[in-house]
């Protein structure tokens, strides 16, 4: 047991410097004040969602206005876009690398809603990656469908350590888990999915206990910090998918528990013994799963619709 735990260390310190460079810089360097407190969202109608959607530029418009004050022009420019009347954020606080909520699409009148969660460098400095990604995935979806970008935690570097443990995942799970509560107490009667991307699948594996959704989608997984579908503890429909260029498929597939740190992060969500049902992902890469005409794009848009079901 010892030595083969000495060769998954090994084969995971060695995957976390061959990985591909992803550039979190000095994204969490960057100031930004403390976002002021909301109150809960009571009602998902149009005049409270554009309160809050009021409160979440006013809170972009003060870290843009801290980040040109300390020099930081590049991110005071992407901020200026993000306050954008157009862009409608539920939650904002742009310290340490940034938390986000956005919404794309009507959330007062939608039917099927996807919260998409991201992977490692997702961060103001990298938001653009996600925000596309939503983007296309609500394009898909169509009419009375909305898609939250749920960019809540600290996501970890793809060249650390960090990114080989479930550690930041943990963290991430409260907040994860409260947004879904209050999102499934607005939108009772809403088909709601959550779609899982590289990293952001650790977070909704280890948050899945219990949460009130139809469908849990795991795109491009190291894996979902779990055995298997069965220690996820959801009545959701578990799917997985991995593109046929994916360099995450070359990453060491378990989980050792150490005295005072677990490494790896769980099963291959795509093998049979995982549980998931494999949707077809195409050849595509890591950062092709939403791209415009991609099999995984219409898989997953079958699935949060609620069509992927008659396929058998």
């Amino acid at each position: 047991m010892a030595s083969l735990r000495n060769r998954l260390l090994a084969a995971l310190v060695t995957a976390s410097v061959a990985l591909p460079a992803s550039g979190a810089g000095g994204s969490a360097g960057v100031p930004a004040p403390v976002p002021a407190a909301v109150a809960p969202l009571g009602a998902a109608t149009p005049a409270a969602l554009a309160e809050r959607y009021a409160a979440g530029r006013t809170a972009v418009l003060a870290a843009e206005h801290t980040a040109a004050a300390r020099g930081h022009h590049l991110r005071a420019a992407a901020l200026r876009a993000m306050a954008d009347p157009s862009r409608t954020f539920l939650s904002f606080d742009g310290r340490d690398g940034g938390r986000t909520v956005e919404v794309f699409g009507d959330l007062a009148t939608a039917r099927r809603i996807a919260v998409l969660v991201p992977g490692s460098d997702t961060n103001l400095d990298r938001y653009g990656l996600l925000r596309a990604g939503a983007t296309r995935l609500r394009e898909a979806l169509g009419d009375g469908s909305a898609v939250v970008a749920w960019a809540g935690y600290r996501t970890p570097s793809t060249l650390s350590l960090d990114v080989l443990t479930p550690t930041r995942a943990d963290e991430a799970v409260p907040g994860l888990r409260a947004f879904v509560r209050e999102l499934r107490a607005l939108k009772p009667d809403a088909r709601l999915s959550l779609v899982c991307h590289s990293y952001g699948s650790v977070v909704c594996g280890r948050a899945a206990p219990g949460l009130d959704v139809a469908d849990i989608v795991l795109m491009g997984s190291p894996g979902a910090g779990v055995p298997d579908v069965a220690a996820m503890r959801t009545r959701a429909a578990v799917w997985a998918g991995r593109g046929g260029g994916d360099w995450i498929g070359g990453v060491p597939h378990a989980l050792v528990e150490l005295p005072f740190v677990t490494f790896g992060l769980g099963a291959d969500p795509v093998s049979p013994g995982f549980g998931a049902h494999v949707f077809p992902a195409g050849d595509g890469g890591h950062s092709d799963y939403l791209r415009p005409g991609s099999p995984a794009l219409t898989a997953v848009a079958r699935i949060v619709s609620g069509k992927a079901a008659h396929d058998g």
